[in-house]
């Protein structure tokens, strides 16, 4: 991979900060999408809270603090949106029968609904996107995403990411993320 770095170091620094750019705007969206939450009308999910739900259709049932991590949020906002969840129907919590001091959260039928409505929908405008993109394509945005997300994590040091191509190559890129 750092071979294409060197040949046309120049072109492939653009193309870095174009992706840069680009994934600045993604991101940018998800958050307006995020901020819209606090525009809801009574009864509807906020995004933040179908993340809720998704984690625990992935993992049957959590309690709140392992929502919490699963979802990155503070466990006061889990507990906030579990309650929320809970009184439209979407949640159940219960005691754990091995040790009754965890409460964990489990989906409902209509928490199940709902996560199914929202991914039908989102699933649409997902194929709908991507329509044109050939496979390789996609595994190649995949291995990015991928990449991109170590970027991300919390605790991950400077040397755990991967080599640094520009340097390598001598070209030089402003980063658009900063």
């Amino acid at each position: 991979m750092a071979v294409s770095a060197n040949v046309g170091g120049e072109q492939w620094a653009a193309e870095l900060a174009e992706l840069g750019k680009a994934f600045r705007r993604t991101v940018r969206n998800l958050m307006r999408l995020r901020g819209r939450d606090t525009h809801l009308a009574v009864g509807e999910i906020s995004h933040a809270q179908y993340e809720l739900l998704f984690e625990l259709e992935e993992h049957d049932e959590l309690s709140a603090g392992e929502l919490a991590s699963a979802a990155r949020l503070t466990p006061a906002t889990v507990t906030q949106m579990l309650d929320h969840l809970a009184a439209e129907g979407h949640v159940e919590r219960a005691r754990l029968e091995r040790d009754r001091r965890v409460v964990v959260s489990r989906l409902t039928p209509r928490g199940r609904s709902a996560i199914e409505a929202k991914r039908t929908t989102w699933q649409g405008r997902w194929e709908r996107a991507l329509a044109n993109v050939e496979v390789e394509e996609l595994r190649a945005a995949t291995r990015v995403l991928t990449r991109l997300q170590a970027v991300f994590e919390d605790g991950v040091a400077e040397a755990d990411c991967a080599a640094r191509p520009l340097e390598e190559s001598g070209a030089q890129a402003s980063n658009p993320l900063l």
